[in-house]
């Protein structure tokens, strides 16, 4: 959960994004894991918070599109540099499908969800934007995953999701799908209960709790080393 004790982090860590300054954005982020050795703590309190205050000042024109993409990259390029920090040596036998909803812009999110998926032992496939839906499901068909997760973080794109939802359904009746993104915060749940058989995840705490109950929900064959 989000330790206030913290905030500074999540301010310095804006204030050199939005600079562009990534050496301070990385040296910040590491600070963090020498006090915090939460992985998951740094995603939620840090850069989830960051860029969501990135992602409000473009919307209202107080910075450009420019500064908003810079933003993003480096936090995508940090979020590589911690790879190795953060996979589980303990692996099952389980894989993971994650992408955006088509004509999303913004992975991030969504490259958390697969790293939380890699820190508790599955096997992350991580898609990120700019895969058509018919593409998805010729993947889906090649790697055969236990679970498929999508994210959303524009609400203009939710009907690109229904319809994605839609020829899942029909390819892959069994398949386990998880939905989730910053899209959400403006989506009731109402509408979100109408969308069938799937799961919300809010966070990424509520991701890791949804993870670790599949996995003690695994039989000692689906234990595997990597």
């Amino acid at each position: 959960m989000k330790n206030d004790n913290f905030d500074n982090y999540s301010e310095k860590f804006l204030e050199n994004l939005l600079l562009g300054n990534r050496q301070n954005c990385s040296t910040i982020a590491k600070q963090y894991l020498n006090n915090t050795p939460s992985v998951i703590d740094l995603y939620e309190d840090v850069f989830k918070v960051s860029l969501y205050e990135v992602g409000r000042l473009w919307e209202t024109n107080k910075i450009s599109v420019a500064t908003e993409h810079l933003a993003t990259a480096i936090t995508e390029g940090i979020l590589n540099e911690l790879f190795d920090q953060i996979i589980s040596k303990k692996r099952y036998n389980k894989k993971v499908i994650v992408a955006c909803v088509e004509n999303e812009q913004h992975q991030v999110g969504a490259k958390m969800v697969a790293d939380t998926f890699e820190m508790y032992g599955w096997e992350s496939f991580f898609l990120g934007t700019g895969i058509p839906s018919n593409e998805l499901i010729r993947y889906i068909q090649e790697i055969k995953p236990d679970l498929f997760a999508i994210s959303l973080s524009i609400y203009f794109n939710f009907t690109n999701l229904i319809r994605l939802l839609e020829k899942l359904r029909h390819e892959f009746p069994e398949l386990q799908i998880l939905i989730g993104g910053q899209a959400f915060s403006h989506i009731s749940p109402e509408i979100v209960s109408k969308l069938g058989d799937i799961t919300h995840i809010g966070d990424l705490y509520l991701l890791k709790k949804y993870i670790q109950f599949l996995n003690s929900n695994f039989n000692t064959n689906d234990h595997g080393t990597k």
